[in-house]
């Protein structure tokens, strides 16, 4: 008996109430439609003119703020307010600032981040010991894919408090390596041969121009350090191409590119021989 009370007293409510339920639907459904169409209009329109890093979080922004605000109107029809959303909100906000302080943390730094921008999707960087290309930077986290093809997570939070490499940002990239010659070398022979085949690598860039000098002694070599300007986009094959055809043009002049060795002088064997002898002497005794 009680149940039918209850469903029919529901029933009563909601026929009294059916003009406001389908008008807070129809205030929803068209709130959801505008919200798509003027998200495939942007993207048609200034999504193309502007770098993804700007746009996207500008979409998401236009895009949500109409869903919440198709929200707040559709509960117009049953009495709620603007002000009293608002009290609501704040004191719900304090409750769930206190809840979600890492998360609140992590969109305030990604905002930092879009509006610095010291990366964007595509950079190469470090991010204290992960390096990668940005993939997205989104409302929470930054993510990257690493050289090995892993896509990290990493919160906004933590990459805005790491220190942060950027690989991309300049127009040209310094290659540093060292090759080690032989003792036995001419080295103004080697430089000599070095510098001629970075002048006539079209990787490496006149200005600023090469440099070929004598970096230290080794153990093993006489270790000359190169170095040389390139492209950011042409960095690293370019160091591939240095590193493996440096080595062809040293030993196509005859220059020696050692390995590591250790000779061993004896001046003499004869006083261990009589020790040796002596001490078989005593064990025959």
């Amino acid at each position: 008996m009680a149940v039918a009370q209850g469903l029919e007293s529901i029933g009563d409510l909601l026929v009294a109430n059916i003009t406001k339920i389908a008008s807070a639907i129809a205030t929803i459904i068209v709130g959801v439609i505008v919200a798509y169409v003027v998200r495939s209009s942007m993207r048609r329109t200034i999504g193309t003119r502007i770098p993804p890093y700007i746009y996207r979080p500008v979409e998401n922004l236009v895009f949500y703020s109409i869903l919440i605000l198709a929200g707040i109107l559709s509960l117009y029809p049953f009495g709620l307010s603007l002000s009293s959303l608002l009290v609501a909100g704040g004191f719900a906000g304090i409750i769930v600032g206190l809840a979600a302080q890492s998360s609140l943390g992590n969109i305030i730094s990604g905002v930092f981040l879009v509006v610095e921008q010291p990366l964007r999707v595509g950079d190469p960087v470090m991010i204290g010991d992960i390096t990668g290309e940005v993939v997205d930077v989104r409302v929470l986290s930054t993510l990257i894919r690493t050289w090995d093809g892993y896509l990290v997570r990493i919160p906004n939070q933590t990459v805005f408090n790491s220190i942060i490499t950027n690989y991309s940002r300049t127009k040209a990239r310094r290659i540093d390596f060292i090759i080690g010659v032989h003792y036995k070398t001419d080295v103004g022979k080697a430089i000599k041969s070095i510098g001629e085949y970075l002048d006539s690598n079209p990787y490496c860039l006149v200005n600023p121009p090469p440099e070929v000098f004598v970096d230290n002694y080794g153990d093993s070599s006489i270790n000359i350090r190169i170095r040389c300007w390139t492209p950011t986009k042409l960095w690293y094959p370019a160091k591939i191409k240095l590193q493996t055809e440096l080595k062809r043009t040293l030993e196509e002049k005859g220059i020696i590119i050692p390995y590591p060795q250790l000779d061993l002088h004896v001046r003499s064997i004869e006083p261990i021989i009589k020790i040796e002898l002596k001490d078989m002497g005593d064990i025959k005794r």
